[in-house]
Parts: structure tokens; sequence; C-alpha cells
């Protein structure tokens, strides 16, 4: 069957997020046939529409107003359900990103639809969507599908892959949405940004990560070396952070962030479950460690048992050699 589906924009800093282009892509792949558009919420949003349509979009529905400069629940509400009154999905894609994972709960309570979260993969399998969802902090994977009805799903970042080519009409059509006092019940006074400078975690497609093994806030200078060769983020385990070494901006986890990339590089990082719940998915893991029995080495793809402090900068010399 033929299926309409609308992505949500994934907008920060004025820049679409790659998991926009991931969603589109896997929009194109189950649509079978149907419509894919996109929902282009914010202020002075007008220029990203252009170049969607290469990346899958038949069509972008662009809401530009000054009350959507910064995500406020009620105001996106109302935005995005007029875009889905006005396309009728039967499929919304979201990102499970802060937004995403505020926002889209809030449309399928709305709405009386299904609600799947943190998908990592999906698939057309007849009439019905089968999406893909770890569970146990990433120890197993369970397969879901909504049998009826609209269905909202959030996409984890870095898992979909993007098609190249696609090459749609990405037709623009301005909707217009009036917000009123009550759909401003909660403001957004002003966002105090403490993030790590470079490559977004949750998008690098290349992280180094330090844990308590680094001992310091300076034993994590050979790591952003490491990082800068590489075009890398830097990330942490919680215990760096509990330890002051760094932000929890870094902290990659179950309760920090939840990261997917092709390779993942963990420096004096024990492999507590905890840290492992946010980077087990990752699609190549080399640790570095000096004990030998650290539970680390039992999801890494490459050990190097060693002094970080000896390890990373050799590593770092080489790398630099090599990619010259």
């Amino acid at each position: 069957m033929a299926r309409n589906i609308l992505v949500l924009a994934d907008v920060r800093q004025q820049k679409l997020r790659n998991v926009t282009f991931e969603m589109l892509s896997a929009a194109n792949s189950i649509a079978n046939g149907g419509t894919v558009a996109v929902a282009l919420l914010g202020q002075q949003v007008d220029g990203l529409a252009q170049g969607l349509g290469a990346a899958g979009a038949d069509t972008v529905y662009v809401v530009d107003a000054p009350e959507l400069e910064k995500y406020t629940p009620s105001a996106y509400r109302k935005a995005l359900l007029e875009c889905i009154r006005e396309f009728d999905p039967q499929v919304v894609l979201l990102a499970h990103s802060a937004v995403g994972r505020d926002l889209g709960p809030m449309i399928a309570m709305r709405l009386g639809a299904g609600q799947v979260s943190d998908i990592v993969a999906v698939e057309a399998d007849g009439d019905a969507l089968t999406f893909t969802r770890p569970i146990y902090a990433g120890k197993a994977f369970t397969k879901v599908q909504v049998k009826d009805g609209l269905t909202l799903a959030t996409v984890r970042p870095n898992n979909l892959g993007v098609t190249e080519g696609l090459n749609k009409a990405g037709e623009v059509k301005k909707l217009t949405v009036s917000l009123e006092a009550q759909d401003m019940a909660t403001m957004v006074k002003d966002i105090i940004r403490k993030t790590t400078t470079g490559v977004d975690l949750t998008e690098a497609k290349i992280i180094v990560s330090g844990g308590r093994g680094v001992k310091s806030a300076e034993g994590f200078d050979p790591l952003k070396e490491l990082a800068d060769v590489l075009g890398a983020a830097v990330g942490a385990s919680r215990g760096a952070c509990d330890a002051g070494y760094c932000d929890y901006s870094m902290q990659i986890g179950q309760t920090g962030k939840v990261v997917t990339p092709d390779l993942y590089i963990a420096c004096g990082i024990s492999g507590a479950i905890q840290h492992l719940a946010g980077m087990s998915n990752s699609k190549v893991i080399v640790a570095i460690n000096k004990d030998p029995e650290a539970p680390i080495f039992q999801v890494a793809d490459y050990g190097i048992v060693g002094d970080l402090f000896e390890v990373v900068p050799m590593l770092t010399k080489h790398l630099k050699e090599v990619l010259a």
C-alpha cells in the first residue's frame, strides 16, 4: 500500500541536522509510491527548504514565525498539527532528540495515534510497518508494529543511513499558523549553551571518549588532539564528568547521550553498564585501557592494553603521518 509520510525537519542553530536526511531516506524506502513531505518549523527557515527535494522530499511545508524561533511545546504542537492536517500522512517521523521526545507523544495523544520511540530501523511488512528499537539498555531489540491509524516514530540519529540521488520535486508550500497568547503558555527567555565545540556528539561518525583513566581535565588534551586529527567529537563517561574532568554535555551513557558512530575510541573507560548503554551499538569499538580485565574489552572489536597517555600520542602521531 502507498503511504504518505511526513518528516519533521530537525533544525539546530539554523542548520538541518543529518538525521533529517536519514529520515527522508527511510521515508522514501517505505512510502511504496506514496508522497514524502517535510514539515519545516522555525523562524527564517525558508532558505533551508532548498535542497530537501534532492534529499527525497516531494513537498516541503514551511511554517515560519517569530514564535517558533525557540522550541516551545504548545507552539510547535500547533504548527505540526497544522502540517499534519494539511498533508494527512499515515506516518510521521521525528528525530529522537529533546524536541522529538517531547513533541511526538503530545501529538500522538492529541490525535489518538500510535507512538514508537527511539527506532533504529524500519521496514515495510506488507500493509504494516515494522519498527526496530533497542530495549534493556541496548542488550536486546524488539520489533513493533502499529496495526491501524496514524503512526508517529522518533528516530535515533546516525542509524538509518542516507540515500543519495532521490531527486524529488521539493515543492515549497508556506502555511500560516495563528499563534495566540494561550499557545505561548510556556516561553523560553534565554538558552545558555554548554556544549562541546566542533562535531556534534549525537551525529559524529567518529568519537574519542575518555573516562576516569584520564585522571584530570588536562588528561583530555591528548584525546582532543587525536579527535582533531580524525575530525572526531570528544565524549566522556559519567565517571569523568562526576570527577569534574569535563562538562556533563560530553557525557555518553544511559543518563547522557546515546551515540552510534562508525568508530568509537574508548580511552581509560572501564566499561560500566551505564556507559555501554550509550555506545555499545557503535559500528567499530576500539578500547584503550591498562586493565586487561576491564569490561570494555568484552564489547570492543579491537583492544589495546596500555597506558592511554602513551598509546594515544603514538596513535595520533601515526595517524598524522598516514592521513598527511
